[in-house]
């Protein structure tokens, strides 16, 4: 062999083996925008799912979670200047203090004390581990929702399902892997809550609707059969397939492409999804579906468990939604609702998720966009409290029987183990096997993550870390 010789076949292997290598990264990185690819976590999960329960509109922390016997000493009275006076959304910081009328009860064997407004989530004490000291930016409903879906009271950045559902991808095929629910109204934000932001947009949820179709064109139309439903799908991709060329950077046209799809395979798994029917009297019972202050969230919950079983990833159910919860007066009243809308579905939720051994793998959450204040508004009501308030944690690998951390004696701010929402945000993908400091997305130049320059101090006493 000739010198020329050899070394034209080393070039030409060397190139095969560059070329081998590009091809692969492509691959891989069209992977790593196909959410119907499953995607190995960072390190072992604890919960393989969510169930996020937004109570939307703040729901009273001194009202429900974290009992203030100075606050109730104190009432009617101005707030002692050592407590500092903080900007609020009402400007109400001026007004007299506003004790809690509940009575109040520790239960199970960690002794959590739970008001009388929750007592059905009251027998699941020991499954609770509440964060008596979560603290949040947003002084409005617009970005304290915006800030616990998103991690930025500003709108635009992907919402934690949709971060959930890059890191990790799908657990099925004919189903979104990400989903919410509303009940009365969209909340603030709309579809900002469960939008992808900068990520592509085949990571957005799939919003669900009440009533007897929550999945939108699902339904074959009068005269069409299924494979002429097929054929017109597939001719619809040759068409959007080949505008595509030279718009590859379009992540808006590939996730209307994939929408089509999720679409088609709907029509024969969604409707069964969404199926109460098949349930037993004794389970419609259980979620509270025959009595009418609880059977709108009692049915968002045993969806919520029906799409968990079928590999929905990541699942929220708004209660109160469009700010139902917001008690700027007549706490009572507003309060009385809504835990009775609430209270019933939510225990039937966590009991029904044990019965059926799917609560180790599944992480359910409660809170709200922040807490209320301890002084009144209106002379009955409560202000936006952004500075200290309560979520519970369950399943999904969280220690339950346990309080972690707390707010000054009035319930005001947080002073025992701070919680912010991104500590909270990167608390629960390491439930899920995500290291928040690992899933990045370039974006402008810049690795964006999902708690974005914060989310440091994991509490890691919800898993006993």
């Amino acid at each position: 062999m000739s010198r020329r010789a050899l070394l034209r076949g080393a070039g030409s292997g060397l190139g095969a083996m560059a070329m081998a290598a590009m091809l692969a990264e492509d691959a891989q990185a069209a992977k790593v925008h196909d959410p119907t690819v499953p995607r190995k976590p960072h390190h072992t999960p604890k919960a393989k799912s969510v169930i996020f329960l937004f109570m939307e509109g703040a729901p009273s922390h001194i009202d429900l979670l974290d009992p203030k016997p100075k606050l109730n000493e104190l009432h009617g009275q101005p707030m002692p200047a050592s407590f500092g006076r903080p900007i609020t959304a009402m400007g109400t910081a001026g007004n007299t203090l506003m004790g809690s009328p509940r009575k109040w009860k520790q239960h199970g064997k960690g002794g959590i004390w739970i008001s009388e407004l929750y007592p059905h989530v009251a027998k699941h004490a020991d499954k609770l581990a509440v964060v008596r000291s979560c603290i949040s930016n947003g002084l409005n409903h617009a970005g304290g929702v915006s800030q616990m879906n998103t991690g930025d009271i500003l709108s635009g950045r992907p919402s934690l399902g949709a971060w959930v559902t890059y890191g990790l991808g799908t657990a099925n095929k004919n189903l979104p892997t990400f989903v919410s629910m509303i009940d009365e109204r969209e909340p603030f934000g709309n579809a900002k809550n469960w939008g992808s932001g900068f990520l592509p947009a085949v990571y957005q949820g799939t919003l669900f609707r009440q009533g007897p179709n929550p999945i939108l064109n699902t339904k074959l139309s009068e005269g069409q059969t299924d494979e002429r439903q097929r054929g017109r799908l597939e001719y619809l991709d040759s068409l959007n397939r080949g505008y595509m060329v030279g718009r590859e950077d379009d992540t808006g046209l590939e996730a209307r492409i994939r929408s089509f799809e999720l679409a088609y395979a709907l029509q024969s798994s969604g409707p069964e999804a969404v199926d109460l029917s098949k349930e037993t009297e004794e389970t419609k019972e259980l979620y509270g579906l025959n009595k009418p202050e609880t059977a709108v969230f009692g049915r968002n919950c045993l969806m919520g468990r029906r799409l968990l079983e079928r590999g929905v990833r990541f699942v929220e159910l708004y209660c109160g939604s469009g700010s139902g919860w917001d008690a700027h007066s007549n706490l009572e009243g507003n309060h009385g609702k809504w835990c009775k809308a609430s209270d019933q579905p939510v225990a039937a939720l966590l009991e029904d998720l044990e019965r059926r051994g799917m609560l180790d793998e599944t992480l359910v959450i409660w809170g709200g966009e922040f807490g209320r204040t301890p002084f009144n508004e209106k002379g009955d009501g409560r202000d936006h409290n952004p500075w200290g308030f309560s979520m519970f944690f369950a399943g999904g690998g969280v220690k339950g029987g346990q309080t972690i951390g707390s707010t000054d004696e009035i319930g005001l701010r947080a002073v025992e183990r701070p919680a912010h929402v991104h500590d909270l945000h990167s608390s629960i993908l390491w439930l899920l096997g995500l290291n928040h400091l690992q899933l990045t997305y370039l974006h402008n130049g810049r690795a964006e993550r999902p708690t974005m320059l914060g989310g440091e101090s994991m509490v890691k006493e919800l898993w006993g870390g």
